[in-house]
């Protein structure tokens, strides 16, 4: 069982795991689910819940690799459903998932540690949704998000992140970030969440 952390704590993953060079950050999320009113007859009795605010929510995890001064030096080193490796092959994005549905993680980032570039001091992971303006959509119709990260040679779960914060009304989620101190990792839970619609306007920040 990983470390469970709360807000603002950070914790040395590397120190005294010389072993460690790649880890798994799944991050997690469910819709919140409302009961339908039921109506009467044979067909009411068989309505069960929907998620809130009708449309399916469909939460995107990203990373953005940023160099000593905090800045995205590539757009390749924003990592997200549409590029889903970075400009030297350390992080590798799993792929979309649109609904949120079932246990576990919802989206998986791999990172290998030992590939990371030099120039590359700071990952930071973001979690946003889709078209949430046009679907009018925010993080409070969301439930049980986290972030963990787990040691991909032992399968040991390191870190335990759950963000238990009211983010009604934001739209991007900022779990975590992956940060060089000296010559260790660290991992810092950062859980805030912010108005940005997509992870371009994220982005555009650390230009």
């Amino acid at each position: 069982m990983g470390i469970n952390l709360v807000k603002g704590q950070k914790i040395d993953l590397t120190k005294g795991r010389s072993s460690l060079s790649s880890v798994m950050v799944g991050l997690g999320w469910d819709p919140v689910v409302k009961e339908k009113k039921k109506s009467g007859g044979f067909l009411g009795g068989l309505l069960g819940g929907s998620t809130a605010g009708g449309a399916e929510i469909d939460c995107d995890a990203s990373v953005l690799l940023l160099d000593e001064k905090g800045k995205l030096l590539s757009k390749q080193n924003l990592v997200y459903f549409g590029n889903k490796t970075s400009q030297d092959g350390s992080v590798v994005h799993s792929g979309d998932n649109r609904t949120g549905d079932g246990a576990g993680d919802d989206e998986v980032i791999n990172v290998n540690l030992n590939a990371i570039s030099p120039s590359v001091h700071k990952l930071v992971f973001v979690v946003n949704i889709y078209q949430a303006s046009q679907r009018k959509q925010d993080f409070g119709l969301i439930q049980n998000a986290f972030i963990r990260l787990v040691d991909n040679g032992s399968k040991e779960e390191l870190v335990h992140y759950n963000l238990s914060e009211s983010y009604a009304g934001k739209t991007s989620l900022f779990p975590g970030e992956l940060y060089r101190h000296g010559s260790e990792w660290k991992f810092s839970a950062v859980g805030e969440g912010t108005s940005d619609l997509d992870i371009g306007s994220i982005a555009n920040k650390y230009l």
